[in-house]
């Protein structure tokens, strides 16, 4: 017997409700439209007396398995007022978590506008609603509030996810090129000139044009464009920490989280507020190209006290 699917619309595509014969459950699905595009879109489930029962996440996430890893923590460290080396530290997930394959598409992020749970971006940027390239001119700020937005639209709790996430996440497209070797770590001129030739190499960069999604390829893992030309806000707050000759504490680390640190072909610290990081990178060097969001679906429900919590527990930035 062949199904009857009624459908019940008003207003000009805002919402339609789908009815199966025989069904006891209704479908709402919200339709965002701007500029004639369909955008953005969610299904909430309905029982026929439409009493709301569950929303639906349709996010295209990749499961990051639980495992371990060796990585150099974001921030500065010093040694007899010196900037050094960090160690290496091995960090473990005892749990998988979850990532968005791609990047928050501009369609995505002016939908966010358009319902005023965002503001809009800067002028030069504010036609750009394409759905298969990445939202840029993103502050920190921006990002957490689209993500705010986001989780209540598809009744999951997201978030930045830390810098140890995104790295981890990345997989073989993250390459960790920051670390510079200096034959006498207290001469700063060795350090300087070795950091100036780093930066000179990495002003080769492509074009700052956003990419349709998967330019840039797929990292092992199966995430895209980790080292495109869109770097990621994530949670992690920029980091000082004093050490010995070998790299351990000295004493505790001193957080300032008006700067977080962006992740992409290499990390940078932003202030919270910044959209143009040509106009606000504040470490020294090349900026990144441009700043986006990607999320991570939080399963704690701890939302960003997730970080703190991994911070507190490892030790770790």
């Amino acid at each position: 017997m062949q199904q009857r699917v009624q459908w019940y619309c008003s207003g000009t595509l805002p919402a339609c409700m789908e009815s199966t014969e025989g069904s006891d459950m209704r479908t709402l699905f919200k339709i965002t439209v701007i500029a004639g595009l369909v955008v953005a879109g969610t299904a909430t489930y309905f029982s026929v007396d439409g009493t709301a029962w569950q929303k639906q996440d349709l996010t295209e996430l990749v499961t990051i398995k639980a495992g371990e890893f060796s990585y150099y923590p974001a921030g500065d460290f010093l040694h007899n007022g010196n900037p050094v080396n960090p160690k290496a530290r091995i960090l473990r997930f005892d749990h998988d978590f979850q990532i968005m394959k791609r990047q928050v598409s501009q369609a995505e992020y002016a939908a966010c506008v358009s319902d005023g749970a965002c503001k809009k971006l800067d002028k030069a940027l504010r036609e750009a609603i394409a759905p298969d390239r990445p939202a840029v001119g993103i502050s920190w700020r921006d990002a957490t509030a689209y993500a705010a937005w986001f989780s209540a639209r598809v009744g999951q709790s997201y978030r930045l996810p830390t810098y140890a996430e995104w790295v981890y996440a990345a997989g073989s497209a993250y390459e960790e090129e920051l670390i510079v070797d200096v034959s006498d770590p207290n001469d700063p001129a060795q350090r300087w000139l070795a950091e100036y030739a780093l930066e000179t190499q990495r002003k080769a960069v492509v074009d700052e044009e956003p990419q349709v999604f998967g330019r840039f390829g797929t990292s092992s893992t199966g995430v895209l464009d980790m080292a495109g030309n869109v770097w990621d806000w994530t949670d992690t707050c920029h980091l000082r920490q004093y050490v010995d000759q070998d790299g351990g504490e000295v004493m505790p680390p001193g957080e300032n989280c008006g700067i977080r640190v962006t992740a992409g072909k290499h990390r940078s610290y932003i202030s919270d507020f910044i959209r143009d990081p040509k106009n606000g990178a504040c470490s020294v060097g090349v900026p990144p190209s441009n700043l986006g969001i990607r999320l991570v679906r939080d399963t704690t429900g701890k939302g960003g006290k997730a970080e703190q919590t991994l911070r507190s527990r490892l030790t770790i930035s």
